[in-house]
């Protein structure tokens, strides 16, 4: 599964360097990093709504899609910031031997 994550990933860095005329993501990274988290704020909300629709009708198709896209655009800011999946599945992976209240305890907040 995480196959897919790299794969993008590298798709991502590609894409960084292509004309923002002719590519999306480079049209992101031209605006700055202020729009890619305006991007994520927005697919973050429709991931939320589609969540809350999916409760209430049973269908879960809305909600994968937004967050599909929610995934991406995070994945595009991570690639702005110089990361990628790796760091963030490796923070999911140390995670799996604490209880939550455990892990929350741990951050120095």
């Amino acid at each position: 599964m995480s196959d897919v994550l790299e794969r993008l990933a590298q798709v991502l860095e590609e894409r960084k360097q292509a004309d923002p005329d002719t590519s999306y993501v480079a049209s992101l990274h031209a605006k700055g990093l202020n729009k890619i988290l305006e991007k994520v704020g927005e697919e973050c909300t429709e991931t939320l709504l589609a969540a809350k629709d999916a409760e209430q009708s049973g269908d879960t198709a809305e909600l994968v899609y937004e967050t599909a896209d929610l995934w991406f655009h995070s994945m595009v800011m991570l690639s702005r910031l110089g990361l990628g999946p790796k760091e963030v599945l490796e923070e999911l992976a140390r995670r799996f031997d604490l209880s939550g209240l455990e892990e929350k305890a741990s951050r120095s907040d």
